[in-house]
């Protein structure tokens, strides 16, 4: 463990369970601890699964934060008993040691369980980016995350509106932005070319495929994926392919994935994050059901391709195209009229500031003197 030398008494634990989100909590953590304040990772989840890269290697390898690692899973198990688990896990823990504050981010199982042991002991916790829709189970979690969290740091304006009418006093919500924009709004620190000597990518004229199981179809994801691979391959273009999150489907996903040509399909279980960041920035297109799609690539200029219903009823710029996974020619159609074609950066959700508002937050009485008692606001719903 490292040692804590602030001076400031209040210590920060930030939950992680994916490469995702440890992609949008770094930056606010790295802001908490310039601003004096102790902070320790929970990582669970993806992050200790090899498959997926193991990448709890990132979050130890920032060398800022006290990490503790905690196995939720094992592959094939549903999502109730990784929700039990993860609940089991961090109780634990808790009693242990008691943070003022614990970070939680989005729509993840893991950030449920958290939020309910947070809720369930009188303990702090703020939500990063609730507020938002996407039509899948996911999106159930997210405003579970809602109603359990004491705080609410969103993306956007009408993120704020959606949580407001979920019964969220107005002054517990703060619009800071998407944290993981702050990050592609500054230089990256590597170079393209370091980028592709270290993940092995044989072109520099290329586009970005991720996509992810979707839990409601379970019965045609590996269908889907079979259409969207084989309508890729008919591209004759060069393809970084991340591997998809661990939620049911994966398997179904991962197995069309093995078939790939390796010449022409790099595939990678997953990247650093600043690397993908150079990477996403050089793309001549994104295409999958990823919220980088709709967010991160939009705020780039970078021409994408949303596929299916997992991003449903996002914000959606003129950068974005939609389509059906199993529509072989509109994806074919999309890389031949939009192959590296350029946007006007898109600042729906935020402007690459979320960890200056993140961190006056924290230094304001405010924000550490509201109440832990919660109550519908009934008068919210009609601000």
């Amino acid at each position: 463990m490292l040692q804590k030398t602030s001076a400031n008494s209040r210590e920060i634990l930030f939950v992680t369970g994916t490469r995702a989100d440890y992609g949008k909590l770094e930056p606010l953590a790295i802001e908490a601890v310039n601003a004096g304040f102790p902070v320790t990772f929970f990582v669970t989840g993806m992050h200790m699964m090899e498959t997926y890269g193991l990448t709890k290697t990132e979050v130890h390898r920032s060398g800022r934060f006290d990490v503790v690692e905690y196995i939720n899973q094992r592959p094939g198990d549903p999502q109730d008993m990784v929700l039990a688990k993860t609940i089991i896990g961090f109780s634990d823990f808790l009693q242990e040691m008691r943070p003022d504050l614990v970070i939680i981010h989005g729509d993840r199982v893991e950030a449920l369980a958290c939020a309910l042991v947070c809720s369930m002991n009188y303990i702090r916790c703020a939500h990063i980016e609730g507020g938002e829709v996407s039509g899948t189970i996911d999106e159930i979690f997210r405003h579970c995350n809602t109603k359990l969290s004491t705080m609410h740091l969103v993306s956007s304006d009408t993120a704020l509106e959606r949580v407001v009418r979920l019964g969220e006093p107005r002054s517990s919500v703060e619009v800071i932005g998407s944290p993981e924009l702050d990050i592609h709004a500054r230089p990256s620190g590597v170079s393209l070319q370091e980028v592709r000597d270290r993940y092995e990518i044989t072109s520099d004229d290329y586009g970005i495929c991720i996509f992810h199981p979707v839990t409601s179809e379970c019965d045609n994801i590996g269908a889907q994926a079979e259409a969207l691979y084989s309508a890729l391959k008919q591209t004759q273009r060069y393809f970084v392919v991340i591997l998809p999150n661990n939620d049911p489907g994966a398997r179904e996903i991962l197995e069309h994935i093995d078939h790939l040509p390796a010449n022409r399909f790099r595939v990678l279980p997953s990247m650093r994050f600043h690397y993908f960041s150079e990477l996403l920035k050089n793309a001549k297109v994104l295409i999958g059901n990823s919220s980088a799609g709709v967010r991160e690539a939009p705020y780039l200029g970078i021409p994408s391709l949303d596929l299916g219903t997992r991003q449903t009823c996002r914000t959606f710029a003129p950068s974005v195209s939609k389509a059906c996974a199993f529509d072989r020619a509109a994806i074919g159609t999309f890389v031949a009229e939009e192959w590296g074609n350029s946007y006007e950066r898109d600042i729906s959700f935020g402007t690459g500031t979320a960890c200056g508002k993140f961190r006056d937050l924290l230094l304001s009485a405010h924000f550490w003197n509201r109440p832990m008692q919660k109550y519908f606001a009934d008068e919210a719903v009609h601000a």
